[in-house]
């Protein structure tokens, strides 16, 4: 049976650095404050205005296509994951195929916010196993800079700008992505959404004035979610397919809250040293998290490595995969 094989990871952060320290100097909040409650220390920022999130991709893309000693005319189809889009149309997949020279690609974004990137590695999969592409390039990216509210210390200690992405392949062996379950739960829009800019609230005067084109979030109500569910998709998953603790390899978990993470590993019965971790340099970057730990990680990963990937989001949307490294 073909399976989607993960065949090539790049990834991408600007230089700029936020630290706490810096923010402690903007808003009313302290780097104990932030280290304790989050496990973020810095995070990165792309402060040139005229870079947009794909200039970010585009770099990140061009690493990835001189790893696996391919061309861009090679690429088959983009799945851009993302919720700060260089434009609300077209979609950055295609802006972003045609500076990188994938002609022969089409493409398309997928909107999830943090589990974006996970839903569409699922597509992307789906894809590769039907035999209808050969080479699915799959895309995390987000300048959350762009939408956050720095005089808003609820929501701007949290995020950071960066891309990682995956190259998907097909295999006859048994190894890529073994399998998935994904949820989600319009009624969690309320807790964790941007008011305007949409058909509900579209731009005017008074939305701009009144800074509702930043995140809104409701932390309590987020956090509360964020814990049950990522940390029961993950063992779900675990269950699903007989696997035990001493099974896996790593744990990848979305990069939100450093106290999520060590829930989720507890509920699967991880210790900390296969918990994939670098929020307290990059902060949340939203679907960028996950591929961004796999870039980093990769040197230490192994052929038949079994790895949890798990993620929760705004809308609520959260899941869990399973990928056997190959």
């Amino acid at each position: 049976m073909t399976k989607a094989k993960i065949t090539a990871v790049a990834g991408y952060v600007p230089d700029d650095v936020l630290s706490n320290f810096d923010l402690e100097k903007m808003v009313d909040t302290t780097n104990e404050w932030i280290l304790t409650r989050t496990g973020i220390k810095e995070r990165r920022i792309l402060r040139d205005i005229s870079q947009a999130n794909s200039d970010m991709a585009l770099k990140a893309a061009q690493e990835l296509l001189a790893k696996r000693k391919i061309s861009a005319e090679e690429i088959d189809c983009v799945i851009y994951a993302t919720v700060t889009p260089d434009h609300v149309f077209p979609a950055t997949a295609n802006i972003f195929a045609a500076k990188l020279g994938a002609k022969n690609a089409w493409g398309f974004d997928i909107s999830a916010a943090c589990s974006g990137f996970l839903y569409a590695l699922g597509i992307g999969a789906q894809f590769i196993e039907t035999g209808k592409y050969k080479k699915v390039l799959v895309v995390g990216s987000d300048v959350m800079s762009r939408i956050i509210d720095y005089t808003d210390r609820t929501t701007c200690i949290i995020f950071g700008d960066g891309c990682g992405m995956f190259l998907l392949e097909p295999t006859e062996e048994n190894y890529g992505i073994m399998d998935f379950i994904f949820y989600s739960d319009g009624n969690g829009c309320k807790h964790l959404h941007m008011k305007a800019g949409g058909s509900f609230m579209p731009p005017s005067y008074e939305t701009v004035a009144n800074r509702y084109h930043y995140v809104y979030q409701e932390g309590q109500a987020v956090f509360k979610q964020a814990v049950y569910n990522m940390a029961e998709v993950s063992a779900q998953i675990m269950e699903k397919n007989n696997l035990k603790s001493e099974d896996i390899a790593w744990l990848v978990a979305h990069q939100a809250n450093k106290r999520i993470i060590d829930a989720t590993a507890q509920r699967m019965g991880l210790s900390s040293d296969k918990v994939m971790m670098n929020i307290e340099k990059y902060g949340n970057t939203t679907a960028g998290t996950i591929p961004l730990l796999i870039w980093e990680y990769e040197p230490l990963l192994k052929k038949g490595d079994n790895l949890i990937l798990s993620t929760f989001g705004g809308g609520f949307t959260w899941g869990a995969m399973w990928v056997k490294w190959g």
